[in-house]
């Protein structure tokens, strides 16, 4: 059978759930918008349940760990081709082994997951280090992204963590979809014209008026510790890929 679900980790952990209640074979797990049904092949939509997303995810954390059940979520949106099916085979693995299989790297599957998962985690500490705010006349710090996954939703607990005491919005625009921060709570947040958020760069006329000072500053700042006779561009480039420039004030003149 071929099933699809609404795109989300909860309704990919529903369509687990479906495939053991009913006992069936699946051959292919889509999300319902990437789904291009034709003649000879015929998808089953499986609905979101809440409740039988969080079994199956007490089912992972029992034979594996928390841990483990958040490695799939982070995996989940690397938003490879064929994650569906990749984290359909590692939980079905993970079920009907007697022992814990998450740390077999010598299984093909294990080891996917393994490495997307590094991969995403390297994507969270860029953002984590290169992402630069530009503070707004309503008080707002904002800032956009672009990264290369879908990781938004890793991201709010570092800047809860970091700015707690200003709000904050901070802008995927890629993907079209924020979280914002209002000094009480984290909400996800879209817009239904966002044309002006997809600028790295917002126009001075939207800008506290003290912020392109402080840009400046920074600019001299890293000018002055930047020393000409120990710059080592390949190592620098190394810590800092030259895609990431576009985030960092005292880059985007070399962007």
């Amino acid at each position: 059978m071929i099933l699809t679900y609404d795109g989300t980790f909860s309704g990919l952990l529903s369509v687990v759930f479906e495939v053991y209640r009913l006992k069936i074979t699946v051959s292919k797990i889509v999300p319902e918008d990437e789904w291009q049904s034709n003649f000879f092949d015929q998808a089953t939509y499986v609905e979101t349940d809440s409740a039988w997303a969080d079994r199956v995810r007490k089912g992972i954390e029992k034979k594996a760990s928390k841990k483990i059940a958040n490695t799939l979520y982070q995996c989940f949106l690397s938003e490879q081709a064929d994650i569906s099916m990749l984290l359909f085979n590692f939980i079905q693995k993970l079920f009907d082994s007697p022992s814990d299989i998450s740390d077999n790297y010598g299984d093909d599957t294990v080891l996917r997951i393994h490495q997307i998962k590094k991969k995403i985690g390297r994507e969270v500490h860029r953002m984590h280090a290169f992402v630069r705010f530009q503070r707004t006349k309503d008080d707002i710090y904002y800032a956009v992204i672009e990264p290369d996954f879908n990781v938004l939703p890793l991201l709010p607990k570092h800047f809860l963590d970091r700015y707690p005491a200003q709000k904050w919005l901070l802008y995927d625009s890629q993907r079209r979809y924020g979280v914002y921060y209002d000094l009480h709570k984290t909400t996800f947040i879209t817009f239904e014209d966002d044309e002006r958020l997809q600028y790295r760069q917002l126009n001075e006329s939207v800008l506290d008026q003290s912020e392109p000072e402080y840009q400046i500053l920074w600019k001299s700042y890293f000018d002055s510790v930047n020393i000409p006779e120990r710059r080592n561009m390949k190592l620098h480039l190394q810590h800092v890929p030259k895609r990431y420039w576009k985030y960092l004030s005292e880059k985007r003149q070399q962007f």
